[in-house]
């Protein structure tokens, strides 16, 4: 039996914003979360630029993924976000901003704020109080604590609480 190392999520959080926005032009787009499909997984292959294997994600049958789109255009995928819901918390396994929105030449601001704020959203829909957790990479705690309000809870842990989680929320989904 293999046993599969947790290296820790090392998602940056570039802006947060209230949509996402197009790094050339500023203007904002708004976005909608969905369930992934099998079919929607074709081009989020290593091959294309991505980091991690989704498919095998997919396949993960405790786990949800999620895909950030722009509205009116769910074909391309902004973002992804795989979240297992546990019996107190969502747990985030994965993160991961689509190829062309990393790095210096990035197309849109905020792809991984708006994700985060999702999982936040779907743990008060689950009853869990927008209680949100996953393993930071060590260099990256304390722009998590900055950028999102999380609390170090012990080793590589962070945490998102009610009310970070509540901040989240209200700037990407304060009109929903």
């Amino acid at each position: 039996m293999t046993i599969k190392k947790n290296i820790g999520l090392d998602f940056v959080v570039d802006k947060l914003t209230n949509s996402i926005e197009n790094i050339i032009t500023g203007d904002s787009f708004t976005t909608e979360i969905s369930v992934v499909t099998r079919n929607d997984l074709k081009l989020t292959s290593k091959k294309n630029g991505w980091v991690f294997n989704w498919l095998a994600e997919f396949k993960q049958p405790e786990r949800d993924i999620y895909k950030l789109t722009i509205v009116n255009n769910p074909n391309v995928i902004q973002g992804l976000l795989s979240v297992q819901v546990k019996s107190d918390h969502i747990y985030m396994h994965l993160i991961e901003s689509a190829p062309f929105n990393k790095g210096k030449a990035k197309m849109y601001a905020g792809v991984p704020g708006n994700l985060v704020a999702f999982a936040c959203k779907l743990s008060f829909q689950r009853g869990h109080d927008g209680n949100l957790a996953f393993i930071s990479k060590s260099q990256l705690i304390k722009h998590y604590q900055e950028t999102l309000g999380a609390v170090h809870f012990g080793g590589r842990l962070m945490i998102i609480e009610t009310q970070a989680a509540l901040k989240l929320i209200d700037k990407y989904f304060n009109n929903q």
